[in-house]
């Protein structure tokens, strides 16, 4: 069983059929890509796993345990992160604001940067926040207002914020999308340092075939809502069924 399991998910809008009896399997310290065409249901799947929607039928089990029915801060207490594909950031603080806020995150999910109680806990929280900031090298921006970053540094700066809860599940929607090649390759850099170092399961949902075959250890492969192939990079690249559906004709 792995970390996070999707059993039978169905999720209608109307007449619409977004997600058809999909079945997942992540497992715990592997990077696993979920990718397909546009309407594929990527991001259906990805709002049912962070409790934004609620599935019609079927279950997701994270660590053993349901989180259908949680609000998207409790299942964030449960250990699961989400990158967002435009970075959610607080452009009106400094890059080390941005990534404390989340070490005083309250139970109902509120922010309270005034609760700290000692000099002593607001040290070790900053201390905590710079080694994330160091991994993510945006070191030297620690005084800088978010604001003022380029894209990639930002999206940077948001995984860095989730970083900071120390979460065992780390969810990338598009998480370089809009950058460079140069911010891109960086990007996957860091993120096989996260997963080296750091124990953290990754789930990413991206178009960019150059990341997915660079992370990725199993590649599911969405179309019209429900699955079509699970398998290595390897035997994705040429599987007629994914040509199929991202050209509309299968080859070889």
């Amino acid at each position: 069983m792995g970390i996070l399991e999707v059993r039978n998910v169905n999720k209608r809008f109307g007449g619409l059929q977004a997600l058809a009896d999909v079945n997942l399997s992540v497992q715990e310290n592997a990077v696993h890509a979920i990718i397909g065409p546009n309407g594929a249901g990527k991001s259906t799947l990805l709002n049912c796993l962070v409790g934004k929607l609620i599935p019609d039928t079927g279950t997701v089990m994270f660590d053993g345990q349901s989180v259908l029915g949680r609000k998207p801060h409790e299942i964030n207490q449960t250990g699961i992160s989400r990158v967002f594909q435009t970075p959610e950031i607080f452009g009106d603080l400094t890059v080390l604001e941005n990534v404390m806020i989340p070490c005083f995150a309250t139970r109902d999910g509120a922010f309270r940067l005034h609760a700290i109680r000692t000099v002593r806990a607001e040290q070790d929280i900053m201390e905590r926040a710079e080694r994330v900031l160091i991994d993510m090298s945006l070191q030297d921006r620690l005084r800088d207002h978010a604001a003022s970053l380029s894209r990639g540094d930002k999206r940077r700066l948001e995984m860095a914020m989730c970083l900071a809860q120390e979460p065992r599940l780390l969810l990338l929607d598009e998480p370089t999308a809009g950058m460079a090649r140069a911010d891109t390759n960086k990007t996957i850099d860091l993120l096989k340092e996260i997963r080296d170092t750091r124990n953290i399961t990754m789930a990413i949902i991206e178009h960019d075939m150059h990341v997915v075959f660079s992370l990725a250890e199993r590649i599911t492969v969405l179309a019209q809502g429900a699955p079509l192939v699970e398998d290595t990079p390897e035997n994705i690249k040429g599987h007629p069924k994914v040509q199929e559906a991202y050209l509309g004709q299968a080859h070889g």
